[in-house]
C-alpha cells in the first residue's frame, strides 16, 4: 500500500482518538496493530493521539486507516468493519459532543420524529465542521436529507474508483441517527464520493425509518 501525499487538512485529535478506541473495539488489539503498520503509522500503536480538540491528525493519514482496513479484510470485510468503527466511535463518544449531549434531554425526547432529524443532523455536521477541516452541509428534500462533506477525510488523495468508500461517515451517521430519534435505524447511502471523481462526498438519508 503507497503512501498518500499529506493533505494540509486536519481532524481534532480527540476524534482520531475515539476512531483508534472504537476500531480496537471492533477487531481487538493486535487487529488494529496490523492495520496501523499497513496503513504506514506505526508510530500510533500503543501513542494514541491526546484527548484534545488540536487539529493534528491529517486527512491523509485517516484515509490510510480506510485504505488499510480494505486491503486486509478485502472491500466487502473492510467494509462492513468500517461501518462498525462508525457507528461504534458515535456510541460510545461522540454523542456526547455539544450539539448532540441535549439529545437524551426529556423535551428532545417527545419531539416529533420529523423535528428531531431536522434538528440533530445539522447538529452532527456542525461538531465536524467547528473540530476538523471537513466541512459538512445538510439539505434537505422531499423524502431525504442530503448530508454533504465538502472536504472529506475518509477517501482523500483516491481515485478511479467505480463505488463510493466513505463507509465509517456512514456508519457513524447510521449511529447518530439512531441516538437522535430515540431508536430508529434509517438508510443512509453515499451518492457521490471523491474517489469516483466526484466534487464532494454525499450522504442521503432516507427520512422514513426502516425500522
Amino acid at each position: 500500500m503507497e503512501p498518500i501525499p499529506k493533505s494540509g487538512l486536519n481532524y481534532a485529535n480527540k476524534i482520531v482518538l475515539i476512531t483508534l478506541k472504537a476500531l480496537e473495539d471492533v477487531m481487538g488489539k493486535n487487529g488494529l496493530n496490523a492495520i496501523l503498520n499497513l496503513a504506514h503509522l506505526p508510530h500510533l500503536i500503543d501513542h494514541y493521539p491526546p484527548d484534545n480538540l488540536a487539529k493534528e491528525f491529517d486527512f491523509a493519514d485517516f484515509t490510510a486507516i480506510q485504505m488499510a482496513l480494505e486491503e486486509m479484510y478485502g472491500p466487502r470485510g473492510g467494509r462492513g468493519l468500517a461501518l462498525r468503527t462508525g457507528r461504534a466511535a458515535f456510541n460510545d463518544s461522540l454523542r456526547n459532543f455539544g450539539a448532540l449531549a441535549g439529545a437524551s434531554d426529556l423535551a428532545f425526547k417527545v419531539l416529533p420524529m420529523q423535528t428531531k432529524l431536522r434538528i440533530g443532523i445539522p447538529a452532527m455536521a456542525r461538531i465536524f465542521s467547528q473540530i476538523s477541516d471537513q466541512y459538512s452541509t445538510v439539505e434537505e428534500v422531499e423524502n431525504e436529507f442530503i448530508y454533504t462533506m465538502h472536504k472529506c477525510p475518509q477517501c482523500w488523495g483516491r481515485k478511479g474508483l467505480d463505488k463510493p468508500v466513505c463507509f465509517m461517515g456512514a456508519g457513524l451517521l447510521q449511529e447518530g441517527l439512531k441516538w437522535v430519534s430515540g431508536g430508529s435505524e434509517f438508510r443512509v447511502n453515499e451518492s457521490r464520493c471523491c474517489a469516483m471523481g466526484d466534487d464532494v462526498c454525499v450522504y442521503t438519508i432516507q427520512k422514513t425509518p426502516i425500522s
